[in-house]
């Protein structure tokens, strides 16, 4: 018998530097796509927290990424200071919308694989391994987003070999693919990108970016009722980070109302405020 306390032979048994693979053979009942979704009595569909809009640009030296913070569950808010942006790694950020609590699940198990990786390897993943280890975590979460908890995740980062940010967008099944200078998902998405195509321009400060970002998210509140916009009442604003060479940096609230207000002013004196 076991000694109690003790670590099993997994633990301690040399293995592969994915942290799925790990999960899979210890606990795989904790992986993305086990276990049904749970719905409504009568068949109803399922309202379960839905998480919108998450934009992402190039600039020069990186990139920059961005989220509103509603959830909505049907017509309701269900809640206004969501987080949708996160830290994958040290160089990178992921950004989830769709189905809110599979993404922060998903977000954070990423977290993990890449930490493992790091951990296991003793050095970083290239970022294009980062991409396809999410496509990966993507595929696994196949059978929920089939009963229509779908996420579909931002991923962006600093490319240490090429010493650019380059941005990947992703489809339910796991599909990977790149853009480039910006790119939207979520609900709002689609007012969002209009707005990235007139604003952005190549050789962005990262300030410059912020900026963008936080326009472009204005102008996705303004059209898309499942998108939040800055609240000066309640002190909430977007969650917005930059990653470059420097690493992830997660951009103060403070620096973040000085913005907002620069474009409220900015807006009321051309006549377009929204």
């Amino acid at each position: 018998m076991r000694d109690a306390g003790r670590l099993g032979d997994a633990f301690l048994r040399p293995g592969s530097s994915s942290f799925l693979d790990f999960l899979g053979e210890h606990a795989p009942e904790l992986l993305p796509g086990h276990g049904a979704a749970p719905v409504q009595g009568g068949g109803g569909a399922l309202l379960a927290p839905h998480a919108t809009t998450i934009v992402a640009l190039v600039c020069d030296g990186g990139v920059v990424m961005a989220g509103d913070r509603r959830a909505t569950a049907g017509t309701m808010i269900a809640s206004r200071e969501i987080e949708k942006v996160f830290p994958a790694d040290e160089f990178s950020a992921i950004g989830i919308s769709g189905s809110a609590g599979v993404g922060v699940d998903l977000a954070k198990l990423f977290q993990l694989e890449l930490e493992h990786y790091e951990k296991i390897e003793g050095s970083l993943l290239s970022l294009d391994g980062k991409a396809n280890r999410l496509a990966t975590l993507l595929r696994a979460n196949l059978p929920l987003a089939m009963q229509g908890l779908v996420v579909v995740p931002l991923f962006a980062g600093y490319d240490l070999d090429r010493g650019i940010g380059r941005i990947f967008s992703y489809d339910p099944t796991g599909g990977r693919y790149e853009e480039h200078e910006h790119h939207g998902t979520g609900s709002g998405s689609v007012f969002a990108r209009g707005a990235l195509k007139k604003l952005w321009r190549p050789g962005l400060s990262d300030a410059s970016a912020v900026r963008v970002a936080v326009e472009a998210l204005y102008d996705a509140a303004d059209d898309d009722s499942a998108t939040g916009g800055p609240d000066p009442v309640r002190g909430i604003w977007p969650v917005v980070a930059t990653v470059t060479a420097q690493g992830y940096r997660r951009v103060p609230e403070q620096e973040l109302q000085t913005v907002v207000e620069a474009l409220v002013a900015d807006r009321r004196e051309g006549g377009r405020l929204a």
